[in-house]
């Protein structure tokens, strides 16, 4: 219900016309904006459950994953249907000629098959290790969105500085409890295989 808020935020002020002068734009901004803090939150779930001692924190990163590509829909379909009203071939030219619209659609499209395959049945299908190899397409697209907003604004660059530093330090954290890890684990002991549970 909670990742529901931002949504429903936006009905309560398009119902009462609170949209701002320009409403396509301020839709756009917003949904763009949940999309990359939805994936920043998904990308702290690991190390903030290893860090804190909280391994059931991994229920929750599979949900906030379709949350983060829902808001990206969302922020998609507003410049598809709102902004470019289904013009493909102005949408297509976009994407080869504005460099940070190629690197937003680059995100989403990546984004697409880490929704599809983020069933039980698809982690069964693809097996553990084809599976985490996958979905390292988030910090693709993590970068991609970052780029994408850096790009976008041109001038005051706080914001998408701000989401960049927090992808870089979870990233990096993630490096680091890996290397602790492994240098934790002794050279005999087998690899744990990957349930539908949990992740890397």
């Amino acid at each position: 219900m909670l990742c529901l808020v931002p949504l429903g935020q936006l009905i309560w002020r398009a119902l009462h016309h609170h949209l701002t002068a320009n409403p396509i734009e301020y839709i756009t901004h917003q949904t763009g904006d949940w999309t990359i803090i939805f994936v920043v939150i998904t990308l702290s779930v690991t190390p903030a459950r290893r860090i804190l001692r909280l391994p059931d924190l991994i229920r929750f990163r599979r949900m906030l994953g379709l949350f983060a590509f829902f808001y990206g829909f969302l922020h998609f379909g507003t410049w598809v249907g709102l902004d470019k009203f289904f013009d493909w071939a102005d949408m297509m030219a976009d994407v080869r000629k504005r460099p940070f619209i190629t690197a937003g659609f680059t995100g989403f499209v990546l984004m697409i098959p880490l929704a599809i395959t983020s069933t039980a049945g698809w982690i069964r299908r693809l097996g553990g290790r084809r599976w985490l190899a996958l979905h390292r397409l988030i910090y693709v697209t993590a970068f991609a969105g970052v780029v994408h907003y850096y790009w976008l604004v041109k001038s005051d660059v706080r914001k998408p500085l701000f989401y960049g530093a927090l992808v870089f330090l979870l990233l990096g954290l993630r490096v680091v409890l890996w290397l602790v890890a492994k240098r934790g684990r002794p050279a005999a002991e087998p690899q744990p295989q990957l349930t539908t549970a949990e992740t890397a």
